[in-house]
């Protein structure tokens, strides 16, 4: 097949594919009303410290990385995630906020800009 393409299909509703923050299962939620832009995810496989928010460009960047170790097994093994969420013209990022809750979920919010007559 020397210099031949090979057409590549997907199953995007693969629940597989998305894991753990899947978006057709509840634990992501995008707000977008004319005061405000939420998300909602469930981080609950994260601690805080293992848990980045950062605004790059018109992006919203959210990345967790856990790292487990078994000291008497000797097994390892990596979580990590990125997600990344693109912000409405109007949301003012100098308010962007988050907040991880006891059951594990990370909100994150911003005002929307006030327009000025």
């Amino acid at each position: 097949m020397d210099g031949a393409t090979v057409p590549l299909s997907h199953n995007w509703s693969a629940k597989e594919w998305d894991w753990p923050l899947q978006h057709d299962d509840g634990s992501v939620k995008v707000m977008d009303t004319p005061e405000d832009f939420g998300v909602q995810l469930d981080c609950q496989f994260f601690s805080p410290k293992e848990l980045e928010v950062r605004v790059a460009g018109d992006q919203l960047v959210v990345h967790g990385r856990h790292h487990m170790s078994s000291g008497a097994s000797g097994i390892e093994f990596d979580r990590e995630v990125h997600r990344s969420y693109k912000l409405p013209s109007d949301v003012d990022t100098k308010t962007l906020k988050s907040h991880f809750n006891k059951k594990g979920v990370l909100t994150i919010v911003a005002n929307k800009k006030r327009m000025s007559f």
